[in-house]
């Protein structure tokens, strides 16, 4: 699964465009009034205005082999988030999988991911063209079992890791939708952010179809 297009919304639209485009440095495809557009590896990144502060977790995928080259770039141009207080990256055993993590403009949770299963190495040096794509966008609800059904059978993505009583995850390691039982689990690893389910929409490539996802008030659609 490949996520191409993620739309996320914000009610400080200013705030993610100098994030993105002038501390990252990534490509504004398009700015209106009301929406801007980056292109980030594979994924065209979206935020429209809203007048409510949504709070999210995504993250991006990056080559395995170019996680401590990530740190050292990101570390110059802004604060990452310590884990317990002192390590700068965390390895998720069963995941084969590293992440560190920071905020974006207005407090979301983002991360970088190297899946060593992946084996997509590159030689050159690492900076924002070695970003891949948008590799997981977080779905909190209180119905993982129901969602992670429906994304099967609607587009035929399957549950990859995790349980239906706490954090599942639907998708391939190349694309997830991290659904997550915001009861039992109501913080995003590893900050204070609530696990809150704010709105978003995707569009998906899973066994080379396409589809459109919309996230909406613990509910999901797929066209």
């Amino acid at each position: 699964m490949k996520i191409r297009e993620l739309t996320l919304y914000t009610n400080k639209l200013s705030k993610q465009k100098e994030f993105y485009v002038e501390v990252l440095g990534f490509n504004l495809l398009e700015e209106k009034e009301n929406k801007i557009t980056m292109q980030i590896g594979n994924t065209k990144l979206t935020f429209k205005y809203t007048e409510r502060d949504y709070k999210y977790h995504y993250c991006f995928l990056i080559p395995s082999n170019k996680l401590k080259e990530a740190v050292k770039w990101l570390k110059k141009r802004l604060k990452i988030i310590k884990i317990e207080e002192k390590f700068e990256t965390q390895f998720f055993e069963s995941w084969n999988a590293e992440s560190v993590y920071f905020y974006d403009g207005t407090g979301n949770v983002v991360e970088f991911i190297v899946r060593y299963d992946l084996e997509n190495e590159v030689n050159e040096e690492f900076t924002n063209a070695a970003v891949i794509s948008v590799n997981e966008i977080g779905a909190p609800s209180k119905t993982i079992e129901k969602h992670d059904k429906q994304l099967e059978n609607w587009m035929h993505s399957k549950l990859w890791k995790g349980n239906y009583e706490r954090f599942a995850c639907n998708g391939t390691q190349e694309g997830l939708f991290l659904l997550v039982n915001n009861i039992e689990k109501t913080k995003w690893f590893p900050t204070e952010v609530k696990t809150e389910s704010s709105p978003f929409k995707a569009l998906i490539i899973n066994n080379k179809k396409e589809y459109k996802v919309t996230f909406r008030e613990e509910n999901f659609k797929v066209e």
